[in-house]
């Protein structure tokens, strides 16, 4: 009688999730790019200072605008922050020292364990900031802060830390008129977006939590309005269309097989 042996059985395979070496861009040419990039940004925003003039007259525009659109007044999460001394200090606290150093950690992580979402999220920034510092340009802006038909407190000066001089026109070291739109936001977002997007925990959407903190610590401290969080979601939204997420090909996963067992039929020696 013929033996016969039963078809050939496979474990399934085992995902190993595994950084790309080769999608790593060489780590001097990323430090001199990105910190070029940031010089361009910070020269444009020096360029863009002064025109104090248009900055309140649109501001005047932005508040009208918002009060047209019924959105929620700007005075109603600063009312919250004045409740308690502590908890404005928290926020001016945050709002001065979280924003830069998230953003190094984020992408110095990405660049470590996710080279190709790493290179995406650069690009991904460098456009946001890019299209932001036209409307710097274009639309200078004096925050909520410092418009007196708004009637809000600015946090910073009043209850510290401030990372802004006492006067626009003596602040040297950065452009209080370039309010829209809003990169504090519009970074913490992107950051939430890329981790999201480059890892696979089912508690990885808590990081909205981040941009979600920093959108009412902006607005709480007076230095945005809502429209300069929604404008620069809508940048965002068009810089996350148009540039891609690199796509999960076998250099991400590398698929180890388990040894192949076949299984004789009963009766049948092997």
């Amino acid at each position: 009688m013929k033996s016969r042996t039963e078809p050939a059985e496979r474990e399934p395979d085992i995902a190993v999730r595994e950084p790309d070496t080769s999608a790593r861009p060489p780590l001097v040419r990323e430090l001199l790019l990105v910190a070029g990039l940031f010089l361009v940004y910070k020269l444009g925003r020096q360029l863009a200072n002064g025109h104090t003039a248009e900055a309140f007259r649109n501001a005047h525009h932005v508040w009208n605008a918002e009060r047209t659109l019924h959105l929620p007044g700007e005075g109603a999460v600063q009312d919250v922050l004045l409740g308690s001394d502590t908890l404005v200090h928290v926020a001016n606290t945050y709002y001065a020292t979280v924003h830069f150093p998230a953003t190094v950690l984020f992408l110095v992580w990405l660049y470590l364990r996710r080279p190709r979402h790493y290179v995406w999220s650069r690009r991904v920034l460098a456009a946001l900031t890019a299209a932001a510092l036209v409307l710097h340009l274009t639309f200078p802006l004096a925050p909520p802060r410092m418009l007196h038909a708004a009637g809000l407190v600015d946090t910073g000066q009043v209850y510290g830390p401030s990372v802004y001089g006492a006067a626009p026109q003596t602040d040297t070291m950065a452009n209080q008129f370039a309010a829209m739109p809003s990169l504090h936001f519009g970074w913490a977002l992107m950051l939430a977006v890329g981790l999201i997007a480059a890892t696979s925990s089912r508690w990885r959407w808590l990081w909205l939590l981040h941009p979600l903190i920093t959108l009412l610590v902006v607005v709480g401290t007076a230095n945005h309005y809502w429209l300069d969080a929604l404008a620069v979601t809508a940048l965002l939204g068009i810089a996350l269309a148009v540039i891609q997420l690199p796509g999960h090909g076998h250099s991400l996963v590398v698929r180890r097989h388990a040894p192949v067992r076949r299984l004789a039929a009963p009766g049948v020696r092997r």
